[in-house]
């Protein structure tokens, strides 16, 4: 059934005195009707018929987050199956994950909530200080990866990082946006993740202002590395400049764009702004719908960041239609370079020539930044 509202217009009339005198008093008249007006509201809208592959890669990247992700605290392994260690960025696309779930009826929303819940109340009470161990973070930042059981940082080359915090609290603020009920856990859910986004002090990273670095060690201090130009670290600066805490100044976001003439250009027909690993077109637009949104740059060059994504990906699928190095299976169906797993660090002669092979690492292709080792 159609939901309807009831829309009351009251229509006033101005009675105009002119230039008679006040004392001449006008008759009354009748107060105009109260005009109903039913109104349609707008529907649910609804999710889109999907080939067959997409509802299978959706329901298999959910069950992978509800499947792999520690129950009793929330922490979500960075890998599968050894899951060796927690990834904080994990844990936001997690967070992000069991909604959908909801959403899809693979999960209740009791069960989401609970989920969410633990997560939340985990990280809220995760020892924080600038020990080198048994903490979990410092200053509202995150160990980029944490004991799967404690909590605590993995070991002494584990940063604590700006973006990947930034990709937990997506999450955390996706969650505060979705739970919207007056059950008790749902604001208890709003209240924490109000508590973890607002005690995050940005400022505090940006050592060499106003751009904001890539993270921090306790051994060593601040990396000497800033985020700057187009790059998955977008989030990192629209997380710092909306703080109602500890905001970063708007300037952080003139100097962080200040470079991206070096990275516009055309590649495979496509001219956009570049970035080689596909990631750095995705990550941030799993929370931000750009479609309606410019900033100086982009309507400069009268575009968006979510055109400019989308000519990414064309870009990526025409390189592997192309298949430069002649990899086999690359093609129309086939394609998208990003950060992932190799089989090693070597050099192995392929078609005559010798060629690199890694093991993790980003790969992609793009204006500047290639590497693609057929992974």
């Amino acid at each position: 059934m159609k939901a309807r509202r009831v829309l009351a217009l009251a229509v006033l009339a101005a009675a105009i005195v002119g230039c008679k005198p006040q004392a001449e008093e006008q008759p009354a008249k009748p107060k105009p009707p109260v005009i109903l007006v039913e109104a349609d509201v707008p529907p649910r809208p609804m999710k889109p018929e999907l080939p067959p592959l997409f509802d299978d890669i959706e329901r298999r990247t959910f069950q992978f987050f509800w499947d792999t992700t520690n129950e009793v605290n929330g922490l979500s392994p960075d890998r599968y199956p050894s899951r060796p260690f927690a990834s904080i960025a994990s844990v936001g696309y997690a967070l992000t994950a069991y909604p959908i779930g909801v959403e899809n009826g693979w999960v209740s929303r009791t069960q989401a909530v609970d989920r969410t819940l633990t997560t939340l109340k985990f990280f809220r009470d995760m020892p924080m200080g600038p020990q080198r161990t048994g903490k979990g973070g410092y200053k509202g930042f995150y160990y980029h990866f944490l004991d799967m059981q404690q909590g605590h940082r993995y070991d002494s080359w584990v940063e604590l990082s700006s973006v990947d915090t930034a990709l937990l609290m997506m999450g955390v603020l996706f969650a505060q946006s979705y739970y919207t009920g007056d059950d008790p856990r749902e604001k208890e859910i709003r209240a924490i993740a109000d508590t973890l986004y607002k005690r995050v002090d940005w400022p505090w990273l940006q050592q060499r202002a106003p751009l904001i670095s890539m993270g921090w060690f306790p051994e060593s201090g601040f990396i000497d590395h800033d985020w700057m130009g187009y790059n998955e670290a977008m989030m990192v600066y629209i997380l710092a400049l909306g703080s109602p805490t500890h905001p970063v100044s708007p300037d952080a976001w003139t100097v962080w764009t200040r470079t991206y003439d070096n990275d516009w250009g055309v590649f495979q027909g496509q001219e956009y702004l570049s970035f080689g690993p596909l990631f750095g077109h995705q990550y941030s637009h799993v929370w931000i719908d750009f479609r309606d949104i410019q900033d100086a740059y982009m309507r400069e060059r009268g575009s968006t960041y979510f055109l400019n994504s989308r000519s990414a990906a064309l870009a990526q699928r025409e390189y592997a239609i192309a298949n430069p190095a002649q990899w086999k299976d690359y093609g129309e169906n086939v394609w998208g370079l990003t950060a992932s797993d190799g089989p090693q660090n070597t050099t192995q002669e392929f078609r005559g020539e010798q060629r690199q092979f890694r093991h993790y690492s980003s790969r992609g292709a793009g204006l500047r930044e290639n590497f693609d080792d057929g992974t």
